[in-house]
């Protein structure tokens, strides 16, 4: 979110155009986390292994979100 200020001055995206592209970012941002929660919720009631309890299913999970987000790249043009 806070990136979307240099994308926005480097580009050099007038004031409507940049609020919109922000706004946008913010609210990508927030599924995203919103998304990830969700998931984590589940997998505290899901039968983990005991080795992957705790941080090591939320970098898995990270990752696979990674790989998710990043087929959407390219999409915008």
């Amino acid at each position: 979110v806070l990136g979307s200020a240099i994308i926005c001055a480097d580009d050099g995206y007038d004031l409507i155009r940049s609020t919109v592209f922000c706004f946008a970012s913010a609210v990508g941002f927030g599924l995203a986390l919103l998304l990830f929660s969700s998931i984590r919720e589940k997998l505290e009631l899901a039968k983990v292994p005991q080795c992957l309890e705790g941080t090591p299913i939320a970098l898995i999970t990270a990752g696979l979100l990674a790989m998710a987000f990043l087929g959407f790249a390219g999409l915008g043009g």
